[in-house]
């Protein structure tokens, strides 16, 4: 046997074979979301309950705010509207934000043992799907009450939304995770971006003003279009508020499957980009933490 034969045959510790490998070891995935959730909830009254309590809170105080002292009617059944918008922000910015932490909060577990180092950020990203069923329920029953009837392409819309936040999300969790292992600013820079974020996407507003603000024919404004977050933030109004009166449609904004298929675009070479350089990394997370 010669050196070469040998040397084929080792793996670089600390390195797997990425997002496959995630999905053969699912058994440890599932492991990993429930030990997340019931370290959130250990000791809680109400448990998973707080899912449905947070955005509520959130929901009223921008809905009171907004769309009651400041008079918000510019848009009608504003608060689907809002709703809408606060789920993808919401469920994004916990699925971002806590696999930014997510390997370094594992550190006693990267240092101890080999599993996939993927395992951690995604893991995060489940726990906040998780967190987005009841939110979801509560915006059904919202839309139905408001006179939301769905149709065909509406609810592909809306599935089409949900999907690219998670896509969105995985790359960046993937990328920033790894980013974080070795500069721990990273999560307090991602902190403050989450905390703005609100407001880089149709959520509180329509989207008319800031083509007003900008101009219809812009490049900031066709870069604001084409963020992939503003898009799946008009998935989903397209999905529920579009169809709540008659009137909403004709204000959903223009050009939106075309714009899907680019933000999906930019979503899968996140996760490539994501997946590339955590794998680059990956074997240095046991030194480093």
């Amino acid at each position: 046997m010669t050196t070469t034969d040998i040397d084929d045959g080792l793996v670089v510790q600390g390195t797997g074979g990425g997002l496959r490998e995630v999905v053969d070891r699912r058994h440890l995935l599932a492991m990993l979301v429930r030990k997340e959730l019931r370290v959130r909830y250990r000791a809680s009254v109400l448990g998973l309950g707080w899912s449905y309590v947070k955005p509520a809170v959130q929901f009223a105080v921008y809905f009171v705010g907004l769309g009651l002292v400041l008079r918000q009617t510019a848009i009608g059944d504003y608060a689907v509207y809002l709703f809408g918008g606060l789920v993808v922000v919401t469920t994004f910015s916990e699925a971002v934000g806590n696999a930014t932490r997510s390997v370094v909060a594992n550190g006693e577990l990267v240092r101890k043992i080999f599993l996939p180092r993927e395992l951690f950020p995604v893991a995060s990203g489940c726990v906040a799907a998780v967190h987005l069923v009841p939110q979801l329920v509560v915006l059904v029953v919202g839309t139905l009450v408001a006179g939301w009837r769905p149709d065909a392409v509406g609810l592909l819309a809306l599935a089409a939304g949900l999907l690219l936040v998670g896509v969105l999300a995985l790359g960046l969790g993937l990328l920033l995770s790894a980013l974080d292992v070795l500069y721990r600013d990273v999560e307090n820079v991602v902190d403050l971006v989450l905390t703005v974020l609100v407001w880089t996407s149709p959520v509180l507003y329509p989207w008319q003003l800031v083509a007003d603000l900008l101009g219809a024919d812009s490049w900031l404004f066709t870069a604001y279009q084409l963020n992939p977050l503003t898009v799946a933030v008009e998935l989903v109004h397209r999905g529920t508020w579009a169809t709540a009166s008659p009137g909403n449609l004709a204000r959903t904004a223009p050009d939106l499957a075309a714009r899907t298929v680019f933000a999906f675009a930019v979503a899968a070479l996140l996760v490539l980009v994501g997946q590339r350089v955590f794998r680059r990394m990956s074997g240095r997370f046991a030194q480093e933490l």
